[in-house]
């Protein structure tokens, strides 16, 4: 196998913006979905998590499906939504996407933990990464699942030999983390602005 399991990633991302500088919809959602195979490299632990980024993926897509030269920018499916008022609902798009950009905030943390700290155990670094980005919006339950999964980290070494491939690991995590959380972080600005970007798990 040629490269890390981040190699499709990593291409993905050189598309997400159009010329005029618009995050646009399905780039944005494909390297979601490349980052899923790493996800499952952790077994029963990112079982939540997996499903949860898969959901909304798939809410955001059927959205942008339905009509894709009006939803061909990723804020148009906030911004329709934001006309109509339904954008606090839970099952809008822009739910999808906050909780979608929380999640990869989180893995982006965990990814980082494991080329900054060689040191951790995997359960340290996911437990310091879950705190330091999901935590805060979530509530007893959600938080109390999350707690019990990390129980089940794999054993960080057999972890980063198998993400690893045929390629340097930790130059295309670090990669990835420089080259993806700029998006992120244009996409919890755009929240904000309609006072979206602070709405809690129930």
């Amino acid at each position: 196998m040629e490269g890390t399991v981040f190699a499709p990633a990593l291409e993905g991302i050189k598309h997400v913006k159009s010329e005029q500088g618009e995050i646009l919809s399905q780039p944005f959602l494909d390297v979601c979905k490349h980052i899923l195979p790493v996800i499952d490299k952790f077994g029963a632990a990112m079982a939540l998590v997996k499903s949860d980024i898969g959901g909304n993926i798939s809410r955001l897509e059927a959205k942008y499906s339905s009509n894709p030269a009006k939803f061909n920018c990723l804020y148009s499916l906030v911004q329709i939504e934001v006309e109509t008022k339904t954008a606090k609902s839970s099952s809008s798009c822009t739910n999808g996407l906050l909780w979608l950009t929380r999640a990869m905030d989180f893995l982006l943390a965990l990814f980082r933990n494991l080329i900054e700290h060689p040191d951790w155990a995997m359960s340290q670094a996911c437990t310091d990464s879950y705190n330091k980005t999901l935590k805060k919006w979530h509530g007893w339950l959600a938080s109390s699942s999350f707690t019990v999964a990390m129980k089940l980290a794999p054993d960080r070494k057999k972890f980063m030999e198998v993400i690893q491939g045929g390629g340097d690991v930790n130059a295309d995590i670090e990669k990835f983390c420089t080259t993806f959380s700029p998006y992120l972080e244009e996409n919890h600005k755009f929240l904000a602005r309609f006072g979206l970007d602070d709405m809690k798990a129930s």
